[in-house]
């Protein structure tokens, strides 16, 4: 930097000399690029003025159509630079470059010319036209040796700063060659030195690089990009020779399968590829698949199948846009995935229905075939029945299960089975499958007809009408069809007493329906109780059997009235009436002969004088008899015991009363309605010694009878200590009977509101219903108490029962309904007592 300040300095002490030797001209020398501030020239001191005499006379420059970037100091009259020098863009090429100046100078005025040359400096690089400059050449045509001229630099500065020179970056294609068109110009090429492949190197860039001739040198480059033109020399070629691809079969429509893709080394429209799809495998694929011509992409056009097609093989081709055109292949290989789409499925290839009940275990029942068309674990399949029992099933080969009976079948407890045969396959999630069976169990006849009750109790009322219905027996079979009908009959039985009956004459049974009738009016003064079995047979083979024993009690009926006993012999006192007509009396029933009897005149009042002795056929209360006096009414002498048929004075006899007295005796039983008979007596009444002597005369021809004959149809005189014996004997027979009653009516109410208590007959518990007139009733146990009257036979004149009557519902009974059966029956849970009186008489 010194010595470019001394050289300035020097340049202008020789231009003062020269501007001196010039006649007052002042010339100045200033390289560009000076700074600001530096001093050109003492142009006050070169003018010849004296110090201060600048400022005072205004030395100044006058302005310039352009700016001249000097000015001059008014302190020190120096001629200094003001702003950026560029001669480049004062002068531009020009050489030398010299700005005229003029100085103004005041009292006087003058005017100073002053020449100031701006000297040049290396501080413009050379420029190229373009950064970039870009060359088209085609492949393998362009031979070796080719130019392509390349436009060259420029450089501001001058002279040797703007002397320039070309370098061109290392290629093995290209090189550079200088040529000069004139003496200041030279002219780059680029030469090819080898051919181009654009497949190999499709762009070459290369730089070119200027130098100036300053110091130091400044350079200047630009780039070269030079682009080899395509041939169609390549055919596309796909980035792998196979693809493989899977997809699952419950792939949607429109997926992707996969996308191939082919690139073609050419450009343009030489590496426009477009695909095709050829060598379809199965053809059915067409309608599978689709492939995008201009991307590659291949798309799902239909459902996958992997039952149907589990790989599917084809080829694409990808074919470019040049001429001749040229192509390139690939393989597609798509694999379908399975999925567990299919539900298995079952069939029934035999059935063998319906099942014979009796079938033993192992049977086999059915055949079934069971399938599913997925693979692998999808289609392995697990087969059971349910219910479990009494069926399962046994695998016989791969896909066939026999359906076989594991438990014994009873139709009575099931007639019907409904079978589901459930499959499931191995997938995830498992899918399921289920076929349904019905399997009907056939009847065999393993069940015998049974009675509801092993022993059925009947009650019937005698004198009923032939055919009338007893009651209704019913035995149940669980079988079916004929196994299950059932007939009946009575087997065997009868009643005894008098010779042997065939139950057979008394009673039938309805084949079909069970229903028990009399085949005539029952009596029963002629049977009591009827015991048979009734035998129900099935209709099946072989047939069986059922039995069950009916007993029939007959109920009294009121169908016998009184019958008043005959004496026992030829008695003096009877006044003539011979035996035969009594007997004869006695039978009518109604009315009888007429009886004699003898009593003291003066007797007390309460001396029995005669005895009516009567007998009913009947039982119970149908045969308890009640005796009394019909005439005389009122106050007579006489008078009846209501029970015990004794004749007795009702007070003193006197010969007021006559010495006759004629005495109508009715005899009835408390039967509904009520039955009598009747008895004339005559008492004569006589002296107490005739009295005396006929009471002796009957004790005498009575003394050949037993005590009980001597209570026969008569007279009898009674004695003061027969008389009392008879009392004693009525008062018990009355307490005795009352004692009955009143036990009958307490057990009566007690069975009315009691619990009703379960009954047992025979050897099991047995219930039966009877029809008759009283209603249905229910026995179970059956006990007679026998008891002797006067001369007759034993009666069965005491019978207890223990009936199962059901609970009675609560309330008033309508007034519709049957009577009560406690109005023949009295009902407890023990054994129950009903009295029926019989003439029952004291021993005289």
């Amino acid at each position: 930097m010194g010595e470019r300040w001394c050289a300035a300095v020097l340049r202008v002490l020789v231009l003062q000399a020269a501007w001196a030797l010039a006649g007052g001209q002042v010339r100045y020398s200033v390289a560009e690029e000076a700074k600001a501030g530096t001093v050109v020239g003492r142009l006050a001191q070169d003018l010849g003025l004296e110090a201060g005499e600048a400022e005072a006379r205004r030395l100044r420059l006058v302005a310039q159509g352009r700016r001249a970037s000097v000015e001059v100091s008014g302190a020190s009259g120096a001629l200094l630079v003001s702003s950026r020098l560029d001669r480049e863009e004062l002068c531009g090429k020009s050489a030398p470059c010299g700005l005229r100046l003029e100085v103004l100078l005041e009292r006087p005025l003058r005017v100073f010319h002053v020449e100031l040359e701006v000297t040049d400096i290396n501080d413009n690089a050379p420029i190229f036209p373009a950064a970039r400059k870009n060359l088209s050449i085609a492949e393998w045509t362009t031979l070796p040796g080719s130019r392509f001229p390349l436009e060259g630099a420029s450089d501001a500065d001058i002279g040797a700063n703007a002397q320039l020179s070309y370098t061109l970056s290392p290629s093995e294609h290209f090189s550079l060659d200088l040529q000069k068109s004139n003496e200041r110009n030279i002219e780059p090429e680029l030469v090819l030195t080898k051919p181009l492949d654009r497949e190999t190197i499709p762009v070459h860039r290369l730089v070119l690089t200027a130098s100036d001739g300053g110091r130091p040198s400044l350079t200047g480059t630009m780039e070269l990009v030079i682009s080899v033109l395509d041939a169609n020399d390549n055919a596309p070629q796909f980035n792998q020779s196979v693809y493989k691809v899977q997809l699952p079969e419950s792939a949607a429509v429109g997926t992707l399968v996969t996308r191939v893709n082919a690139t073609d080394a050419d450009e343009g429209i030489n590496s426009e590829v477009t695909y095709t799809v050829t060598n379809l495998i199965p053809p059915s694929g067409k309608y599978v698949i689709s492939i995008n011509t201009n991307t590659g992409e291949i798309h799902l056009t239909a459902a996958l199948d992997f039952e149907k097609v589990s790989i599917y093989d084809f080829r694409i081709e990808a074919r470019d846009q040049g001429w001749p055109p040229l192509s390139g292949h690939c393989s597609v290989e798509l694999k379908v995935l399975d999925v567990n789409d299919n539900a298995p499925e079952v069939w029934v290839t035999s059935l063998s229905v319906p099942v014979a009940e009796d079938a033993s275990v192992g049977t086999v029942v059915a055949l079934l075939s069971v399938s599913d068309r997925d693979s692998g674990e999808n289609g392995r399949v697990r087969c059971w029945v349910w219910p479990a029992s009494p069926f399962g099933l046994e695998a016989t080969f791969a896909g066939s299960y026999s359906l076989v009976l594991r438990e014994a079948l009873d139709r009575e407890r099931v007639s019907e089975y409904e079978v589901e045969v459930r499959a499931e396959d191995g997938g995830a999630p498992a899918l399921r499958a289920s076929r349904g069976l019905r399997v009907p169990v056939s009847d065999v006849n393993d069940n015998a007809p049974a009675f509801a009750q092993a022993v059925y109790t009947v009650l019937a009322r005698e004198n009923n009408a032939a055919g009338a219905e007893l009651a209704r027996l019913w035995a149940r079979d669980p079988d079916e069809a004929g196994n299950g009908r059932v007939s009946y009959s009575v087997w065997e039985g009868g009643a005894g007493g008098g010779g042997w009956r065939a139950a057979s004459s008394y009673v039938s049974v309805d084949a079909e329906s069970g229903r028990l009738w009399a085949l005539r009016p029952l009596d029963y003064e002629e049977l009591q109780v009827l015991q048979f079995e009734v035998r129900a047979v099935d209709a099946g083979e072989p047939p069986l059997c059922g039995n069950a024993t009916v007993q029939l009690f007959v109920l009294d009926e009121n169908d016998n009235a009184p019958a008043l006993l005959p004496p026992a012999g030829s008695a003096p006192e009877a006044g003539g009436v011979a035996a035969a007509e009594a007997a004869a009396a006695a039978g009518a029933g109604s009315e009888s002969g007429t009886l004699w009897a003898w009593a003291a005149w003066g007797a007390p009042a309460g001396q029995v004088v005669a005895k009516i002795r009567a007998v009913d056929a009947d039982s119970g209360y149908n045969a308890w008899l009640r005796y009394e006096l019909w005439e005389p009414r009122g106050k007579g002498p006489f008078r009846v015991g209501l029970y015990s048929g004794e004749v007795s004075t009702a007070r003193a006899l006197d010969e007021a009363d006559g010495p006759r007295q004629r005495l109508l005796i009715v005899v009835r039983d408390h039967g509904e309605p009520a039955r009598s008979a009747t008895a004339t007596l005559s008492v004569s009444l006589v002296e107490a010694a005739e009295a005396a002597a006929a009471a002796a005369a009957g004790s005498s021809s009575s003394s050949s009878s037993s005590s009980v004959s001597r209570s026969a149809l008569g007279v009898e005189l009674g004695p003061g200590a027969a008389s009392a014996a008879t009392n004693v004997w009525l008062v018990v027979a009355i307490c005795a009977v009352s004692s009955l009653f009143l036990l009958a009516v307490v057990l009566y109410g007690a069975s009315r509101w009691a619990p009703r208590a379960a009954v047992l007959s025979g050897p099991g518990p047995t219930t039966l219903v009877c029809a008759s007139e009283v209603g249905s009733w229910s026995y179970s146990q059956r006990h007679s108490r026998s008891l002797c009257v006067a001369d007759g036979a034993a009666k069965s004149d005491l019978m207890v029962f223990s009936p199962n009557f059901p609970p009675p519902p609560p309330g008033p009974a309508p007034k519709d309904t049957q009577p009560e059966p406690s109005a023949l029956l009295d009902t407890v849970s023990g054994p129950s007592f009903i009295p029926f009186s019989a003439p029952f008489h004291p021993p005289s």
